[in-house]
């Protein structure tokens, strides 16, 4: 059994507590996070290093798993040099252990804190993540179709936060604002990552939603559900970029309730899209593909071809992951065929994103995928897919081009062109240098493990080094 004597947890605590070896200190000393050392881990949320200067303090294992929600096998783990990557736990962590977040680089006010990390929800975050995945799509059907497909749900969402005076009455230019800053703030995400942004995104959102208790015309009231159902999805989008998976759930969630009040089609199927991709980054690409699926109907009432086109790929994205290649490549194919019929020139904002460029790089994205899963000659289409979609993108879209680059490499490398794919690796973690986005050490994970498939070259070997440098 880890044990810790009285004296150290009497020091660590601030007092000694009877048979200490065995209980969690109530409290750490305040003093434990101002060392040089455990300031300079706590900076850059090195959490293996925070448990290791807690265990040379006196703290335990049991102890420290205790105050932290952890098994002592998770803290184990840490100990032995597994990073913790994901926002909600390192906030979890923060809280249980009593660390300032602002050392961690995670303070926020009471607002951002209700809305974002959804601390209100503290039971949710304990459930088991395929459970959250069943009752979402519920929540996704009984807007969708108006009926509760895949079961009942009555979920609390999101809570309300402390919110500033808003107007008594709005109009329409009260609404163009809140739109506005929606474009803006969508553009800081595309460049620099959904952390550079999700407060604003959240401040943006507290001020919004009060307009909706202000006298106004039905007109004005229908387009500023919309407005806010756009923010949501992007709260909820940003909390992903973020590793705030729940709280992501729950902005969709509204999302979905004020785009359908609004009777906005396109934006439904937007909304089911964007939640369908968290779980393609959870790896659970039946539930994402059901979210599709559900996202096609909305975005075929809507009329819509481009809407239609962004499910079709993401539709053969999923099947591609689930290893059927027939039904990802003949989707592609739709894709295609629906964005050459769109009316790109009238699409409504929230669609728009998806231009040729963004065609190119699903197509590149889904034989990626078959290539890594099923056959490598898919590389063959990948290869000059991801070319012109990377040769296309600029400056405002660095973190797609990330992903790319590290696909493209990853093809490469599959290819057997290590030089070449080492090359491209490196273009890629330069250009993810500053982005403040959780998601891009996952989407680089593929390229890391051709890399040290290939270990027995020197450059294949350092380019992982590298890797575990960068992300570390």
């Amino acid at each position: 059994m880890d044990t810790t004597d009285n004296t150290a947890i009497a020091r660590i605590s601030g007092g000694a507590n009877e048979d200490s070896s065995e209980l969690a200190p109530s409290r750490l000393n305040p003093e434990v996070w101002e060392g040089d050392e455990m300031r300079d881990a706590l900076s850059v949320r090195n959490v293996s290093e925070v448990y290791r200067q807690l265990r040379k303090h006196g703290v335990s294992q049991r102890q420290i798993a205790a105050m932290t929600g952890q098994s002592q096998s998770e803290v184990s783990e840490i100990l032995k040099g597994r990073q913790v990557m994901a926002y909600d736990v390192l906030a979890r962590i923060a809280a249980g252990l009593g660390i300032p977040r602002g050392y961690m680089g995670l303070a926020y006010d009471e607002a951002t804190e209700i809305q974002v990390a959804g601390t209100s929800g503290e039971q949710q975050a304990e459930e088991d993540e395929s459970v959250k995945r069943r009752k979402f799509l519920a929540h996704a059907a009984q807007v969708t179709m108006g009926a509760a497909v895949f079961g009942s749900s009555a979920e609390a969402w999101a809570a309300s936060p402390a919110r500033t005076p808003a107007p008594g009455r709005i109009g329409v230019t009260d609404v163009r604002q809140v739109e506005a800053a929606t474009r803006a703030l969508r553009a800081l995400d595309y460049q620099y990552g959904g952390g550079f942004c999700r407060d604003a995104v959240v401040a943006q959102l507290s001020w919004g939603q009060q307009m909706m208790q202000a006298s106004t015309t039905d007109g004005v009231r229908s387009r500023l559900f919309v407005a806010l159902a756009d923010l949501h999805s992007l709260a909820g989008w940003t909390s992903f970029d973020t590793g705030l998976i729940d709280s992501a759930r729950g902005h969709f969630a509204n999302a979905l309730n004020l785009a359908k009040q609004g009777d906005n089609h396109p934006l439904v199927a937007n909304i089911l899209y964007r939640m369908g991709r968290v779980y393609l980054h959870q790896e659970a690409p039946n539930d994402a593909l059901k979210l599709f699926q559900l996202g096609q109907i909305a975005a075929q009432e809507s009329g819509s071809e481009l809407a239609v086109a962004v499910l079709c790929a993401n539709e053969a994205w999923a099947y591609a992951m689930m290893g059927n290649s027939d039904q990802a490549v003949k989707l592609l194919g739709r894709t295609r065929d629906e964005f050459a019929r769109a009316d790109l020139a009238n699409a409504e904002s929230w669609v728009k994103f998806f231009t040729e460029t963004d065609v190119h790089a699903m197509v590149g994205t889904v034989h990626t995928e078959l290539a890594q899963a099923a056959d490598p000659t898919h590389t063959k289409y990948a290869i000059p897919a991801l070319s012109r979609a990377i040769d296309a993108y600029n400056d405002d879209m660095a973190r797609s081009k990330v992903f790319n680059l590290g696909m493209l490499a990853t093809n490469h490398m599959i290819d057997g062109d290590i030089d070449v794919g080492v090359r491209t690796g490196g273009k890629a973690l330069d250009s993810a240098e500053g982005l403040k986005s959780a998601r891009v050490e996952q989407r680089m994970q593929p390229l890391k493990k051709e890399a040290a498939r290939r270990s027995n070259n020197p450059d294949a070997r350092d380019f992982v080094e590298r890797m575990n440098t960068f992300f570390a």
